[in-house]
């Protein structure tokens, strides 16, 4: 699969390495949500961005939309709590989260979803993870994602407040917390705007989708 991949300029090394996490910032979004927003996390992101993509075996998926069956508009990678990660330091990144967050979450990230978005084309639609415990509990979801920059925004479910965005790549952290999940949605909107590829890393605990 060849994309391209214009290089950050604030991420020139090979060297993949993750800074500490006690910079996270934290915003409240009200009704007991928010996130932590880490810019930069992963140094040498750019090359983990070419490797996950070449060596990832990704997939296209179909879905049922409406009275049609509609390809996914992005490229998908599940890993369970018990297969290895596609690179080491995904594994020493979910350690670290785990750790990090044991206290508020009281269990371990275990499992690991990856969506490639190939171009402005590619995106994914307003929603939450509330399939399984989501839907009825606390959870966190910590997001790394690797690649040129792609906006996720946040709404509240029951309108409100106005809408929260993040442009995220190039080794930039993102955490949802508390009631993020059942309170509020996230999408990553197709653009048609220049867009590099990028691909997130969702760090989930079990039996949270």
């Amino acid at each position: 699969m060849s994309t391209h991949l214009q290089a950050s300029l604030f991420d020139q090394t090979d060297r993949l390495s993750l800074g500490p996490l006690d910079g996270v910032t934290r915003t409240e979004l009200g009704s007991g949500a928010w996130i932590d927003v880490l810019p930069g996390w992963l140094a040498g992101s750019d090359t983990l961005f070419e490797q996950l993509a070449a060596e990832v075996p990704w997939r296209a998926e179909r879905r049922k939309m409406y009275d049609n069956v509609v390809d996914v508009p992005r490229l998908l990678a599940y890993y369970g709590r018990d297969d290895a990660l596609p690179h080491p330091v995904l594994t020493e990144a979910r350690e670290a989260l785990s750790a990090h967050y044991a206290d508020e979450l009281g269990e371990p990230f275990t499992t690991a979803g990856l969506c490639y978005y190939r171009d402005g084309r590619d995106s994914v639609a307003w929603h939450g993870d509330r399939i399984g415990r989501g839907a009825r509990e606390n959870t966190m979801v910590a997001i790394l994602s690797v690649g040129a920059p792609r906006d996720l925004l946040l709404r509240p479910m029951r309108g409100g407040a106005g809408t929260v965005r993040r442009p995220l790549g190039h080794g930039d952290l993102i955490v949802m917390g508390g009631t993020c999940q059942r309170t509020w949605e996230h999408c990553v909107p197709k653009t048609t705007r220049a867009a590099g590829p990028r691909i997130s890393v969702q760090f989930r605990p079990h039996g949270v989708h």
